[in-house]
């Protein structure tokens, strides 16, 4: 097959992995230190809460996740060199966030974060396929933890950085600092990774050629899946709540409880990137561990996981001490990050070697719409309809709202594993 003739040796394996994970914590660094940075541009440039929530959210989600699509399929073609898309990728992302900077109003800074949208829109689809290609379907859940270990990695360093940088330099200078080491990376990425597909016979490549979908087909088999639909929908849910409850959680400790951007960044950081972190982990370790037997358990730490999480962040958002909401808040970080790993090898084991991008990039457009795109502006918009009634503490009550959501991705988790014995690799 063509994917066993695509896996290189464990070593290349692990520098790819690394490199990419790199990339990735980059990517989230330059995605995510807009929502520490959010309450001093706020008060900068006199934005209201709703307009905070289309900065941080829908003006970078929506052209993220139109050009995902264009750009998996362009990912998927067998002549694609899928480790120099990511570099140019990067490259632009990088660039536009060191331009959020010199935003003078509400537009320029919108018009910047669509930038940075579409940069990162080059990312996760090809490195994903990239991955799925050169690790064996057993291990498939792991290494794509490990990958995903840049959200919570790049989260942290871009909240404790954005906030620092915040506190000394100013909003402005954090975004530049922030932003042009990526474009120095975006040159080492595309001299160090190398494309496995390179290494087949001019045969396997025309076959190959001959194997590729149309992207219409590409798109039916991929939501021909009855399990990959139900996956759709947790992970949307997931990352609708994940992305709103982030930005407004570190509003809420600099709205509710008075702490700095930079105070907020470092300690609000380290809770979350720590226990996403080993979230993150775990997920991937429980999904290898336990779906080896039984296809099924791949997803059940997930769904256990978001409904332990419910009454703990409630706990945490009630608490009137921010040191003990930020220790309440580890656990239920911890177990919602549980479906990273699971999710994304769930969705490239349910369709066919040639649709894997496509599938990556059809769960990328509804997690980042509704998600990233919808969840800060929609948890924005709320507490703008709140404030008269409860004033600075309107974001509190949001939360509140958000933490019992949890546990409709719960569900759909668990409806989802049902399925996966008769579905899960059957394709690959």
């Amino acid at each position: 097959m063509a994917t066993a003739a695509a896996r290189q040796t464990g070593g290349s394996v692990r520098v790819t992995l690394w490199i990419l994970l790199i990339v990735y914590i980059f990517n989230f660094i330059d995605r995510q230190i807009v929502n520490i940075l959010a309450e001093p541009i706020r008060l900068e440039l006199g934005l209201s809460d709703t307009q905070i929530g289309l900065m941080t959210g829908l003006a970078f989600a929506l052209f993220y996740t139109i050009l995902g699509l264009p750009i998996a399929r362009f990912s998927d073609r067998p002549t694609t060199h899928r480790p120099k898309l990511i570099a140019a990728a990067l490259a632009t992302w990088s660039a536009m966030t060191a331009l959020c900077g010199m935003a003078q109003n509400f537009v320029q800074l919108l018009l910047a974060r669509i930038g940075v949208g579409i940069g990162e829109a080059g990312c996760t689809p090809p490195a994903h396929s990239l991955i799925a290609d050169m690790v064996e379907p057993k291990k498939r859940s792991s290494a794509l933890a490990f990958y995903a270990l840049g959200i919570p990695v790049g989260t942290l360093l871009g909240m404790m950085i954005g906030g620092l940088l915040a506190d000394f330099v100013g909003w402005r200078r954090a975004f530049f600092i922030v932003g042009v080491p990526g474009v120095l990376l975006a040159i080492v990425v595309a001299w160090v990774l190398k494309e496995p597909r390179r290494h087949l016979t001019q045969a396997q490549a025309a076959s190959n050629a001959q194997q590729t979908m149309p992207l219409g087909q590409a798109v039916r088999s991929v939501m021909g899946s009855k399990a990959f639909v139900l996956l759709l929908v947790a992970g949307s849910a997931a990352a609708f709540l994940a992305y709103g409850k982030t930005t407004w959680t570190t509003i809420f400790f600099q709205r509710t409880h008075g702490l700095t951007p930079g105070e907020v960044g470092f300690w609000f950081g380290v809770v979350n990137g720590a226990a996403g972190i080993a979230g993150t982990f775990l997920g991937g370790w429980l999904a290898d561990r336990y779906g080896a037997e039984n296809r099924r358990h791949v997803l059940t730490a997930p769904a256990v996981g978001m409904a332990l999480a419910v009454p703990l962040a409630f706990l945490a958002y009630r608490a009137d001490n921010w040191l003990f909401a930020l220790t309440l808040l580890f656990l239920p970080t911890l177990f919602n990050s549980l479906y990273y790993g699971p999710t994304y090898s769930a969705a490239q084991g349910l369709v066919p070697l040639r649709a894997r991008a496509i599938a990556a990039a059809v769960l990328l457009f509804f997690q980042n719409l509704i998600g990233l795109g919808l969840g800060p502006l929609f948890f924005g918009t709320l507490s703008d309809w709140l404030r008269p009634e409860f004033g600075e503490e309107s974001v509190r009550y949001v939360l509140y709202g958000a933490a019992f959501l949890g546990l409709l991705p719960a569900f759909f988790f668990w409806r989802c594993s049902l399925r996966l014995n008769e579905e899960l690799d059957q394709k690959d």
